[in-house]
């Protein structure tokens, strides 16, 4: 029987301190994978989740979206791994609400087409910063059509061709705002693997950052005439515009994305938070939600062998704010008071 001691970081209420104890063992499904996690990372939709409950299903509850480690145990129908191979994954507590799903434990439960094998070369603590940005980027470039990934959430439809392990040229910009972030890191590469031009907004600090991941021009946001720079920048009539990812999605970039999009004549905004009011008909906005079927080729055909060539690369690089679970809270409390070009990560 399998008795593997497993712990984890619970939530008991919303609004409290993370509190470490013993655990169930997740039990793989058909098709999902155990994971003995080395490495977990911190991204802001935690924050929500631990101060206002957003998402949680039950309680106390275990969340948290991004994991590395080695597979423990296989479901009986699982092909694409096999124990001890070497994974990152995006866990789906904030779909299925299952505690077992949920990032922040010493094992978690993974579906098999959201991992990927984590080529040896690459430390656990710098993979596991691209497992939630990649199906967040995928779902904020690729999503065909608008519609809801579950009740009340609509997502964006740019409907972009997918990022290909060849080099691919289209006629389509995009706008990245926020590129510096982990999620505006991976959207921008995986966009400009699709032949997709990529302008980005960033801090100035930054720049270096935005353009290692592909963007082609980099604008400064605390320049005051950077929205006009950018409106130029995307002005060209041999291309075809078709809208800005605002990773940031504040009021005050909302109020710029309009300002852009109205210039550029519409098109399509996707946020990272709920849309602003009062969208012009000529915009579709929406927000995209990090957990889609439409994710599954980039996880099962393009992750793996990216990494390995260095067309996917982890980026923003991490910032290991500690070594085991009890570090977890800390680095949530970090990630609230705001990180720049890093993502934070806890060793296990």
């Amino acid at each position: 029987m399998n008795m593997a001691p497993n712990k984890a970081a619970w939530l008991q209420k919303a609004g409290t301190p993370l509190e470490v104890g013993d655990a169930p063992m997740p039990i793989p499904g058909p098709n999902e994978i155990i994971i003995q996690n080395s490495a977990v990372a911190i991204n802001p939709l935690d924050n929500h989740m631990q101060d206002a409950g957003v998402f949680v299903q039950q309680w106390p509850t275990i969340f948290g979206c991004d994991v590395a480690g080695t597979v423990y145990e296989v479901g009986s129908e699982v092909q694409r791994f096999k124990k001890g191979d070497r994974v990152i994954g995006h866990a789906i507590n904030l779909v299925t609400g299952k505690p077992q799903d949920g990032a922040f434990a010493l094992y978690t439960a993974v579906p098999e087409d959201k991992a990927a094998i984590l080529p040896d070369a690459i430390p656990f603590t710098q993979g596991v910063v691209v497992a939630f940005a990649i199906e967040a980027a995928v779902c904020a470039l690729f999503v065909k059509q608008a519609g809801t990934a579950m009740p009340g959430v609509s997502t964006p439809a740019l409907g972009l061709p997918y990022p290909s392990l060849r080099s691919v040229s289209s006629n389509k910009t995009l706008i990245v705002y926020g590129g510096s972030s982990s999620v505006g890191s991976t959207t921008t590469q995986l966009a400009t693997a699709a032949g997709i031009k990529v302008i980005s907004i960033a801090s100035e600090r930054n720049f270096d950052l935005c353009k290692d991941c592909g963007a082609t021009e980099v604008f400064d946001y605390h320049v005051p005439t950077f929205v006009e720079k950018v409106i130029a920048a995307a002005s060209d009539p041999e291309r075809e515009f078709v809208g800005i990812f605002d990773a940031i999605s504040t009021q005050e970039t909302y109020a710029n994305d309009l300002v852009i999009l109205n210039r550029l004549g519409g098109v399509h905004l996707a946020c990272v938070h709920p849309p602003p009011e009062n969208v012009p008909d000529s915009i579709k906005a929406g927000m995209i939600f990090a957990v889609n079927d439409v994710a599954t080729p980039v996880w099962t055909e393009y992750v793996t062998p990216a990494l390995e060539t260095g067309k996917l690369k982890c980026l923003p690089h991490p910032t290991v704010v500690g070594k085991g679970l009890e570090s977890i809270d800390e680095a949530l409390h970090k990630c609230k008071a705001g990180v720049s070009a890093t993502k934070l990560v806890v060793e296990l």
